[in-house]
């Protein structure tokens, strides 16, 4: 499986790696719904097995049972793995409610624990998951840079920066990556962030390169409708009228073009976003062994001119329409 080198680290990671947000499970705000723990474990060793070598959990997902479940499942093995977490969401008391501290106490509470759930002495990548309070950006980062130099974790990276934020934290201390939203759905960085961050040698790793499982290919209207109150997706409009039925087209129209190269729309989808030089690796979910064993061949993909510029056309035509 083909690596890239992760900003200005000297961590080379696979240009897929596996996100773990499902295998929190369904019982809190933004969970994907009931997850098994055994076929978690299962897909983080199957993407093992496919060559992928780094692992994205963050606190939140699950309220900490998401990184219990890669402890468990990296145990003995660690040394072979990229770990990277992620910290400002707490959640609070024994609600399902989230709230947001950038402050140094927390972070360092929050980095303690996660150290713990997952069985590590460091922590090879630590994110910010979103920058907020906003005006606690600052501390948030400074503890970060602060932890770097103490050995509990070995890079700082962030998640969900606007530019400006991004300049702010950058002035502290160097930012290794930025994790942020993109897929053929969201492209929002291409306007500003993806140049800033070519230019000061910050990573970028994408999440949610499927759009929450649309661009898989497997979503039909009736999934969509089915969708249980614990699982995010159920509220969000990508996945409700009017934008179901525009998306569902659009995915119709990809699909041809996955089938004329023999491939899934969930590979095309992840070969589309890796073709940016800037790009270090997306980040997929799995449910089960089955799944990553399908999207990891998509690190090996690469899209002729013409395949992209037909993506475009059909693209441009989503935006009309939304």
């Amino acid at each position: 499986m083909q690596t890239r080198k992760l900003g200005d680290s000297n961590l080379d990671l696979t240009t897929i790696g596996l996100g773990t947000w499902a295998m929190g499970g369904g019982d809190w705000k933004f969970g994907w719904g009931p997850q098994d723990d055994s076929n978690s474990i299962k897909a983080i060793h199957k993407a093992m097995d496919q060559g992928i070598n780094w692992i994205d959990t963050a606190a939140i997902y699950g309220h900490g049972h998401a990184e219990e479940v890669v402890g468990r499942a990296i145990k003995g093995i660690r040394n072979e793995l990229i770990i990277a977490t992620k910290c400002g969401r707490v959640w609070v008391g024994n609600s399902r409610e989230i709230g947001k501290s950038l402050r140094s106490d927390s972070i360092r509470r929050e980095v303690d624990a996660s150290l713990k759930r997952l069985a590590i002495d460091v922590i090879d990548l630590y994110q910010i998951h979103w920058p907020e309070p906003d005006e606690e950006i600052e501390e948030g980062w400074g503890t970060v840079a602060d932890l770097i130099k103490e050995g509990k974790i070995r890079y700082g990276g962030v998640s969900n920066f606007s530019l400006e934020q991004l300049k702010r934290a950058q002035a502290i201390h160097p930012i290794t990556s930025l994790q942020p939203p993109y897929s053929m759905f969201r492209r929002e960085i291409e306007e500003e962030i993806m140049a800033y961050c070519g230019t000061n040698q910050i990573g970028i790793i994408a999440y949610s390169p499927m759009q929450a499982g649309l661009l898989t290919g497997k979503f039909t209207r009736e999934r969509a409708m089915a969708l249980p109150d614990s699982d995010w997706r159920s509220r969000h409009p990508f996945f409700m009228e009017p934008q179901l039925s525009i998306n569902l087209e659009v995915i119709e129209q990809l699909t041809k073009i996955a089938d004329e190269k023999k491939i899934s729309l969930a590979q095309l989808s992840l070969a589309w976003v890796l073709r940016n030089k800037e790009m270090t690796s997306a980040i997929v979910g799995a449910r089960n062994p089955e799944q990553i064993q399908e999207t990891a061949k998509a690190s090996e993909l690469t899209l002729s001119r013409a395949q992209i510029e037909a993506i475009e056309k059909i693209l441009d035509w989503r935006i009309k329409k939304i």
